[in-house]
């Protein structure tokens, strides 16, 4: 009598795995989704950042930037220049999430981690910084690094 009932226990003992698995699964699938969304409605903190200057000099106004971990930034970014530069901080963006970079009637989503602005252009970079750490900032177009084209981008925890 025991053997004939051992199978259909263990066919209950499988469902109410399932059912706890699927039940904790979307609980923290909700949850998941509910906090990406309170942190995409909360207000993002505006920072402008020109690669160059009219004068040509090759530097970034400001070379340093400070960012809170949990935080939305909106990253103005501008080329006042006559030359071309590039924003290129790869383990700042791997420490961040990126929302979008818009440029003219543009919108990118997904990874970035370099923004080429030729002379004239803007840019703005929506993102929230998630990993705390230093991270350097420079354009690596032959010889501007060199020249100084370099910064640091903290997030503090």
């Amino acid at each position: 009598m025991i053997s004939f009932l051992l199978p259909i226990a263990r066919q209950i003992c499988v469902f109410f795995t399932l059912l706890l698995y699927f039940t904790f699964t979307n609980t923290n699938s909700a949850l998941a989704a509910k906090e990406s969304s309170d942190l995409l409605k909360q207000p993002v903190a505006e920072i402008t950042v020109s690669l160059g200057n009219s004068a040509n000099e090759l530097k970034f106004e400001p070379n340093n930037l400070e960012l809170v971990a949990g935080k939305r930034y909106l990253l103005h970014l501008n080329n006042p220049s006559q030359l071309k530069h590039y924003f290129t901080a790869k383990d700042f963006a791997d420490g961040i999430w990126t929302q979008k970079v818009e440029a003219g009637k543009v919108e990118i989503k997904g990874a970035i981690h370099e923004l080429e602005l030729k002379p004239g252009a803007e840019a703005e970079w929506v993102l929230l910084a998630i990993k705390p750490g230093k991270y350097g900032l420079r354009c690596p177009i032959p010889g501007h690094t060199e020249a100084g084209m370099t910064g640091e981008i903290v997030i503090s925890p």
